[in-house]
């Protein structure tokens, strides 16, 4: 057992401070929740040598530009390549690093004719080392609990930040500790843990349920704590942003949308985007969106019915389980983003989910259930006319199409909406079934005919 937590390290990023969201207290160390020692709610790192001298936005496009060309591990990253806008680390090799980010922006044509927005992009983070947009913040925040002295580092997952946390520990020479909620987790997000080396328990509780566990464990043992309420985490995240504007040659996008699930991606997005503006790389903020699955609507219904003045918490259930999330860590700052971005928020069914990862699935990308709420989303939001045919738009990916088999699986074998009202003729027509045949020229080619026909 790890020992007491009294001989805690402390991290201390040496360019950067520690500011509460809600009463703005600056402090140089955090503890081990997280959380604001005046008013106990959530950290984020900000830069306040930015206010004497801000980085010059030329200069920071020329050298992320030239580092592209590097070899070095840490330019080798698609997130430590942006490392002036991050905490600041003292020697390269401090760096526990898997070269993650650099990830693809496809277009999307066929998806494009289906919501009738040509300009149709997907940034997709399931194309990381572990297969999800996880490993952008865990190169951080592994980063500086290593160099912080921390022999064991955990999370709460519904599945894929703990796939992320165990592969970045192991790198970084570092025990693992993951709580998921037992017979609530995608096995193959479990099995990258488990083959990672993590010490993984299975609890009898939701993922909300895992995570304030989690929060009474690291205020009584040295155990580092890496969910997205981990400000480190977002700070990592925040590249994914900056390397997408990179890639559209610094041109915003009219909007960005995003999965909700314990909203800290969305968090981090919109404080990457208001860096951004601040040193000058963009002149305006592009609307960022995030999108919920009806049964884990938390920050719809807290914008709906609270106005965003208290989280109004859900009993979540849905297929998409990496939202599976109803009382999300990060909604006050989800929400700040919203409003500062003049961003929506919105709802999907779990058909319109399906249908939407089966249409990204036949563009040949492919991505896990929660990844597809964004093109689900897109359709509700053209309907209402907040996205509009001419503008450009950006759907960010989030996981792999590995990441949950089983969804796929049993979405073209018809089992997924058995027996339930509702599926309609158009999730049937994406459906592709396997065909069971006999071992004959003939048998094939007949199939070849009909799938020629159809």
């Amino acid at each position: 057992m790890p020992p007491s937590s009294s001989s805690v390290p402390v991290v201390q990023p040496a360019n950067s401070r520690f500011r509460c969201i809600a009463c703005g207290d600056l402090s140089d160390h955090a503890t081990q929740n997280f959380r604001c020692a005046r008013c106990g709610d959530l950290l984020e790192i900000t830069y306040p040598h930015w206010q004497e001298a801000k980085p010059d936005a030329s200069d920071l496009k020329s050298v992320w530009r030239k580092r592209r060309l590097s070899l070095s591990a840490v330019d080798l990253s698609g997130v430590w390549r942006f490392r002036e806008l991050l905490p600041a680390i003292e020697n390269d090799p401090e760096v526990v690093t898997l070269h993650e980010g650099n990830t693809p922006l496809y277009e999307l044509p066929q998806c494009a004719h289906i919501t009738g927005v040509p300009r149709l992009f997907a940034k997709h983070q399931g194309m990381n080392p572990t297969g999800s947009f996880k490993d952008t913040g865990m190169t951080v925040a592994a980063t500086f609990a290593r160099r912080a002295g921390f022999r064991w580092v955990a999370c709460a997952s519904t599945g894929n930040t703990s796939a992320s946390m165990a592969a970045y520990a192991a790198r970084g020479g570092m025990r693992s500790l993951v709580l998921v909620p037992d017979g609530k987790i995608s096995w193959s997000k479990l099995s990258q843990a488990l083959d990672y080396g993590a010490v993984t328990c299975q609890l009898r509780t939701d993922f909300d349920g895992c995570l304030r566990l989690l929060q009474e464990l690291v205020l009584r043992a040295p155990v580092y704590q890496l969910n997205s309420i981990n400000p480190f985490r977002l700070e990592g995240q925040k590249t994914i942003a900056l390397e997408l504007l990179e890639q559209l040659d610094w041109q915003v996008p009219d909007h960005i949308i995003v999965p909700g699930g314990n909203l800290g991606n969305s968090s981090a997005l919109g404080k990457a985007l208001l860096e951004m503006r601040e040193v000058g790389l963009i002149s305006h903020l592009p609307k960022l969106s995030v999108i919920q699955a009806e049964g884990a609507n938390a920050l719809v219904r807290t914008l709906r019915e609270a106005k965003g003045e208290r989280l109004v918490s859900v009993q979540a259930e849905t297929r998409a389980t990496a939202i599976r999330i109803g009382n999300p860590a990060s909604w006050k700052k989800a929400a700040r983003v919203l409003e500062a971005t003049g961003g929506a928020c919105e709802q999907v069914s779990e058909i319109e989910i399906a249908q939407a990862k089966a249409e990204i699935g036949a563009e040949g990308i492919g991505c896990e259930p929660a990844s597809a709420v964004t093109l689900a989303g897109l359709k509700t939001l053209v309907q209402r006319r907040f996205v509009k045919p001419d503008e450009t738009v950006v759907l960010v990916l989030t996981g792999n199409l590995l990441k949950d088999p089983d969804f796929t699986i049993d979405f073209h074998r018809g089992e997924l909406f058995k027996g339930a009202e509702g599926a309609s003729r158009a999730v049937e027509r994406l459906r592709r079934p396997p065909i069971v045949l006999d071992a004959t020229l003939d048998a094939v080619i007949q199939i070849l005919e009909q799938a020629e026909k159809s």
